[in-house]
């Protein structure tokens, strides 16, 4: 388990993938046009998932 580590690098891309997920889901709930729910799987997935691994992957330097 000891190889299992995030960079600084890959973990400030995939912060800022997850804020990007995180902001289009948002855009995505409020608008609610036709097809709303499966974009929101689509963009909300992503950003779980990244937010779970940025919160128990550690960092090292």
């Amino acid at each position: 388990m000891e190889d299992f580590y995030l960079t600084p690098l890959t973990g400030s891309i995939l912060l800022v993938l997850v804020v990007g997920c995180g902001h289009l889901y948002r855009d995505n709930w409020k608008k609610q046009e036709e097809g709303w729910r499966r974009r929101a799987w689509l963009y909300g997935l992503p950003a779980g998932l990244g937010l779970l691994t940025l919160a128990f992957l550690p960092l090292k330097f």
